[in-house]
């Protein structure tokens, strides 16, 4: 393909109407957790941080992991559990007896709602024999993430000694986590039922202990943890206008209110950009072939974050030739979509070739059809 001949410049407001009555505040928030972190799943940047790689006692946050591994193993097979004596738990709990019998993602259901630790405990029995063994699918798996800080021994969260973890690697859990479809649905959900396989009768719906879900609607999900030595817990995620955050809070007395805080003050400072031109089209003349011209649409790109102020003066930048040779094939890349703020960029998107065309090509251009018409008809 030639060097770009031409370049069509189309500058882009971003802004929409409901986006003027985003926060205004500037102030960063008092918080009051021992540690904390707002962290951007979009950009993976934290923008407001207290003792984030401070080494503290997650408690019933640590359900984040147990549950996600529990649904994947679901996901492939939704085995039936039997719940065992050995499976107890003390503290929270799904209520399960022994002999009941429920499905791997009920158990996921019982720790994201009730914070079961009897659930916590039945999933990683069953997955990998023994808690001791889960633990280390939950240490391979932080490795996996980047929670370099992080060292789990128990499914549910109770206190040991060498476990622990901190708000920064939670916060890298949790927006990891979100990306499992089934995970980001459960953890959405304010309440869920349980049909027990075993009685067959039984039903339990469980609430879930998240309250955030009720009091801040842009929430989408997250965990409760609490022991006496771990104080009060809480993960949860936000999203508004496109762009996602992840808080955590460790031991933090005012958690629901210092969550609202943060996400208020992480959705005045920043926007989200979406570089989707899947919906962009144009046509290209095309010489050498058969077509006279090649339809090209644009692709779907990565989320870009920018300061909220500046969002109206990003500017988008087609860049696509005069026209094209053959052969060009579906898929080809023809173009680029360029996303820009203050000259610097930001993103970038391909145009693609959407017809096939060469001097093979079969579907012909109207003038083609019209002139072999003619000389089919003189012979």
């Amino acid at each position: 393909m030639k060097k770009i001949l031409s370049v069509v410049l189309v500058v882009v407001t971003f802004v929409s109407a409901t986006q003027i009555t985003a926060f205004a505040q500037s102030d960063k928030p008092t918080v009051n957790a021992q540690a904390c972190v707002l962290y951007c799943v979009d950009d993976g940047k934290v923008y407001f941080s207290i003792n984030e790689n401070k080494k503290m006692k997650p408690a019933s946050t640590t359900k984040l992991m147990t549950s996600l591994i529990t649904l994947e193993y679901a996901d492939s097979a939704d085995k039936v559990v039997t719940f065992t004596k050995d499976m107890t738990a003390e503290g929270s709990s799904m209520y399960l007896k022994v002999g009941e019998k429920v499905r791997l993602s009920d158990l996921a259901a019982g720790m994201m709602m009730a914070s079961g630790n009897d659930a916590a405990n039945a999933a990683a029995i069953s997955i990998a024999g023994s808690a001791e063994k889960f633990s280390e699918l939950m240490n391979n798996r932080a490795a996996v993430i980047g929670m370099k800080n992080t060292h789990f021994v128990t499914p549910s969260g109770l206190d040991d000694e060498n476990h622990y973890s901190t708000a920064y690697d939670m916060a890298l859990l949790m927006s990891y986590a979100l990306e499992n479809e089934s995970f980001a649905k459960l953890t959405s959900q304010k309440k869920a039922t349980v049909e027990f396989v075993e009685p067959v009768s039984k039903k339990t719906t469980y609430s879930n202990h998240n309250r955030l879900l009720s009091m801040y609607e842009y929430c989408t999900g997250g965990k409760t943890g609490y022991t006496m030595a771990a104080g009060r817990c809480l993960v949860s995620s936000a999203k508004k206008y496109g762009l996602t955050f992840v808080c955590v809070t460790l031991n933090d007395r005012n958690d629901w209110n210092d969550h609202i805080a943060l996400y208020n003050y992480g959705f005045s400072q920043l926007a989200c950009v979406e570089c989707d031109d899947s919906d962009y089209y144009l046509e290209i003349p095309c010489t050498g072939g058969d077509d006279e011209s090649i339809s090209v649409t644009g692709t779907k790109g990565k989320n870009v974050v920018v300061p909220f102020d500046k969002k109206g003066s990003v500017e988008r930048t087609v860049y696509a030739d005069n026209f094209l040779y053959a052969p060009v094939k579906d898929g080809d890349v023809v173009g680029r979509i360029e996303y820009t703020l203050d000259g610097k960029k930001l993103a970038s998107t391909n145009l693609i070739a959407v017809e096939y065309s060469n001097s093979q090509n079969k579907t012909k251009s109207i003038w083609t059809k019209i002139k072999e018409f003619f000389t089919y008809g003189k012979e």
